[in-house]
């Protein structure tokens, strides 16, 4: 079930949002009025002032802790209130119960629930519930919803004759495709259906441990049934999941925030959601690489060995050692004590810059040293230490040190890699061993956005350098003496009141409720802040398009190798992506990682496939592309228009078949050069993969901004120039002919490719 793009035509999608819509402001009224009420008890509580007995305080104390704590809660599920309903098998004909399962529990004013907790238990089989193995429900509603309105909803029908008549008329999504399956005529439909049902429970149940690789062609589902994977695992495995988390890593922001509408409930506290551009805290990057040779060097594990090597080369012992002027004095360190000093550091195999504490005491040794023979004076083990701090708030002291062994951010360390022709030089001389021309690849302005692909080596610096934990060692000893020093007043207190062991509050619990820690923070966004954060389980989308260094980053995430890793490798488009899985994972889980084939494709017509199918021989004749099982409405076309003629003859084309899709959603996939020309033909579609992609009825792509995503109609520009653009073009083209699920256009100046020979009859 991979992303789509589809609107449900015509009453059944109408009547079942209407429907829900009014459920859930339903749900928004209840909430409003149970706030209301906690923050009338909170007033009430805070009102009762601090005379009266010590217990009567103690209580009016705990009382408005609870109602506090109660408010922040019912405050904090505004967003996302209602994220599902399931609705289970009814008895004799009868219609079964229906629960909606939310971000907390909610009942009405006679105490009947309205909306279930997703942690309870009356929620799981929203979470456990499989094609293969339903349990009590026949059908699993997900609604989509923003701010206090629902946008859409999607239905997984389990049992289709368990549901009464007027819900058959209201299925939305996915079950109107698989009723439409399992209503065939023929008894390939049902096995067709017994396939999918099968692939994907055998994704979603797989064991936690492990890596578990889903390749599946365009269409086949492994997106969703991964995501569902997900919501199973951390129902099923709660506990081992929630303290460290789930890491899902997509192609894109508006991959993101399709996951977002399709499994909400991922993003209550213990889900982290990531582009690999923002996997490293406080660089959100997004831009793409000048060239191939730049993302393909980029990507290569040689690229460790240059970055290892950069940081040693900061590591320098000058001959002439160092001269400091402070005071009116000449300090000096000779060219053996640096040398000295820098090899102390390199020894201790410690990351550079928590290294730099003992570098930095023996120069600062050195030189004290000098001063006093300077001045005369003897120097004991307290005098030294007085120098040594003395001399380190010198400016000119702190210099120097970093003449021999600068602090370095991993920002720092690569803007002045890639700007220095002689730095590349020596990196790259080593065991790295890029070409000339590779370093020129390298080579960029300082001021230059981060890309993709250097989110990774940021990452691998930041390994190398390790952070100067000094100061922040420092505050928490500080912090665990205020601790202690409050709990002991606390306990003093709990003493002269007569409460000490009286069983209402110990005095830990007391200085916590009077200690202001800041906002409490989800796992997921402690987990997000923290770049060493190990989380439980981790999710990789377009998967085949992680180069080798970026692999190296994901798996130092997850220590345990728990992952699910998502893809199609006949679909790589990035030059360092994968060839084949073993490739990328056996440097890490040799013999340890198993793979689960998706063969049926359900969402793309057969008629597009078949000319999907001649560009998969064309450019991966070893990949076998999925089976389809839909016939489409219209067949795939070709239209060719004059030299220069795109942009007048393209504003027809698209309202053409934009018009034929009804309702639905239509992309305009095209390669880099021709977006400047689309835009100015089609200035109200949406352009790249920004907020507004999802909702608007005419998207711009480039290929790799489709990745992951489907429409309901898809126009694809120029596919030499799609061919042409990138040595994994081909690779290309297959991506942007299988992301329709209804209509394909192909538009084109020159003759068409070989490979879609098919379209020209």
């Amino acid at each position: 079930m991979e992303l789509r793009q589809t609107e449900q035509p015509g009453s059944a999608r109408s009547a079942a949002l209407a429907a829900e819509q009014g459920y859930v402001s339903t749900l928004y009224a209840r909430l409003d009025v149970v706030r209301a009420e906690a923050e009338q008890a909170l007033r009430e509580a805070h009102g009762r002032g601090g005379t009266g007995t010590r217990q009567a305080r103690i209580e009016r104390e705990v009382t408005a802790d609870e109602q506090a704590r109660r408010l922040a809660r019912l405050s904090g599920v505004e967003r996302g209130l209602c994220f599902g309903r399931i609705d289970h098998r009814g008895i004799d004909g009868a219609a079964g119960e229906t629960l909606y399962i939310g971000r907390i529990g909610l009942r009405d004013a006679d105490y009947e629930p309205l909306l279930v907790d997703w942690r309870a238990p009356a929620a799981g089989p929203f979470y456990a519930a499989t094609p293969n193995t339903p349990g009590p429900l026949v059908r699993r509603r997900h609604l989509h919803t923003r701010d206090r309105r629902v946008l859409d909803i999607d239905d997984e029908v389990f049992d289709l004759d368990g549901l009464t008549e007027s819900d058959r008329r209201t299925l939305v999504g996915e079950a109107a495709l698989l009723a439409t399956l399992r209503r065939g005529r023929t008894g390939r439909m049902s096995d067709v259906v017994a396939t999918i049902q099968t692939e994907q429970d055998r994704v979603i149940r797989s064991g936690l441990a492990g890596v578990l690789v889903v390749q599946g062609g365009p269409g086949t589902g492994k997106t969703v049934a991964a995501l569902h994977r997900a919501a199973y695992l951390l129902y099923t495995h709660r506990r081992a999941l929630e303290r460290r988390g789930v890491l899902v890593v997509g192609p894109n922001p508006t991959f993101l925030r399709y996951i977002g509408q399709v499994l909400p409930s991922l993003g209550e506290t213990d889900v982290v959601l990531s582009t690999l551009g923002g996997l490293f805290p406080g660089v959100s990057a997004t831009a793409a690489e000048p060239s191939h040779q730049t993302a393909r060097v980029k990507g290569d594990t040689r690229m460790a060995e240059l970055i290892r090597a950069a940081v040693r080369g900061r590591q320098r012992a000058p001959r002439r050692g160092v001269r400091v002027e402070t005071d009116g004095m000449v300090l000096r360190v000779g060219g053996a004590a640096c040398l000295k000093a820098r090899d102390r550091g390199r020894s201790g195999r410690r990351p550079h810059n928590l290294a730099r504490r003992a570098v930095a005491r023996d120069l600062l040794n050195a030189l004290a040293r000098d001063q006093a023979r300077q001045l005369s004076r003897p120097l004991d083990d307290e005098d030294l230490a007085y120098a040594r701090s003395a001399l380190w708030e010198e400016d000119a002291v702190r210099a120097a040190i970093d003449e021999v062994w600068p602090f370095l951010t991993p920002q720092r360390l690569l803007r002045e890699l890639f700007a220095s022709p002689d730095a590349l030089r020596s990196a790259a001389s080593g065991k790295a061993g890029l070409s000339e021309a590779e370093q020129r690849a390298l080579l960029r302005d300082p001021a230059a956005e981060w890309t993709v692909a250097d989110v990774p080596l940021l990452d691998e610096a930041a390994e190398l350098l390790g952070e100067d934990d000094s100061a922040a060692r420092a505050m928490e000893r500080a912090a665990e003496r205020e601790r202690r020093a409050e709990e002991r007043y606390a306990q003093g207190v709990l003493e002269i009141t007569g409460l000490s062991g009286q069983g209402f509050v110990d005095a830990r619990t007391l200085a916590e409720r009077n200690r202001d820690a800041g906002p409490l923070l989800t796992t997921a966004e402690r987990a997000g802040e923290d770049r060493a954060w190990a989380y439980g389980h981790v999710i990789v989308d377009e998967a085949q398009e992680l180069s080798a260094m970026a692999w190296r980053m994901v798996m130092r995430r997850v220590p345990t190798r728990s992952m699910t890793v998502v893809g199609d490798v006949a679909q790589t488009g990035d030059p360092a992506g994968a060839r084949s899985w073993g490739q990328m994972l056996d440097p890490y889980v040799k013999g340890r990682w198993r793979e689960e084939r998706l063969l049926v494709n359900y969402r793309t017509p057969a008629e597009i496939m078949e000319v999907a199918a001649d560009v998969l021989a064309e450019v991966a004749p070893e990949q076998e592309p999925p089976e389809s099982v839909r016939d489409g409405e219209a067949p795939p076309r070709a239209v060719r228009v004059g030299e220069g003629r795109l942009e007048a003859e393209l504003p027809a084309l698209v309202a053409g078949e934009l018009a034929a899709a009804g309702e639905g959603r239509l992309a305009v996939i095209a390669p880099t050069v021709r977006l400047a020309e689309i835009r100015r033909a089609l200035p109200d579609a949406a352009v790249g993969a920004g907020p507004g992609t999802l909702e608007s009825p005419v998207a711009v792509l480039t290929t790799t901004q489709a990745k992951g995503l489907e429409f309901d109609a898809v126009v694809v520009v120029a596919p030499s120039g799609v061919i042409a653009q990138s040595p994994q073009g081909g690779h290309d083209l297959y991506v942007a002919v299988t992301r329709a699920t209804r209509r394909l256009t192909v538009v084109h100046e020159g003759p068409l490719p070989r490979m879609l020979e098919r379209l020209r009859a």
